[in-house]
């Protein structure tokens, strides 16, 4: 029982505001394998388990292997582009090389986020 009003007793199971983790998934690498894999995690700052982790909860999430997620971004960028040229030419409106080539970046910084996003939405 807390003795102050400040304090808090802790909550069983619970770890900085999340479920714990108490589950263990193994998989067995050979020394190749392994060494890339901490070479990976060490590159993203983090320990090869939570690499591993945030990485197959990563994939679960967006349903999708690289290749889909590859090729649905670019879809969803022609997409994008078609439709934004489409409807200033069919307004009647001028774009300059300016105004196309910052569509162009904004269309490529997006489309990742988007075509996974469709992805994420579908599984549900």
């Amino acid at each position: 029982m807390p003795t102050l009003d400040t304090e808090r007793p802790a909550k069983r199971g619970s770890l900085r505001g999340r479920e714990s983790r108490n589950q263990t998934l193994s998989t067995k690498l050979t020394e190749t394998e392994y060494r890339t894999v901490e070479r990976a995690s060490s590159a993203d700052g983090k320990t090869t388990g939570e690499w591993l982790r945030d990485l197959t909860l990563r994939s679960l999430r967006s349903g999708a292997n690289d290749t889909e997620l590859i090729a649905l971004s670019e879809i969803v960028g022609v997409r994008l582009l078609l439709v934004n040229v489409l409807r200033s030419l069919g307004t009647g409106q001028r774009m300059t090389a300016e105004a196309f080539d910052k569509l162009v970046n904004e269309i490529g910084a997006t489309k990742y986020d988007l075509a996974a996003k469709l992805i994420a939405e579908r599984r549900r």
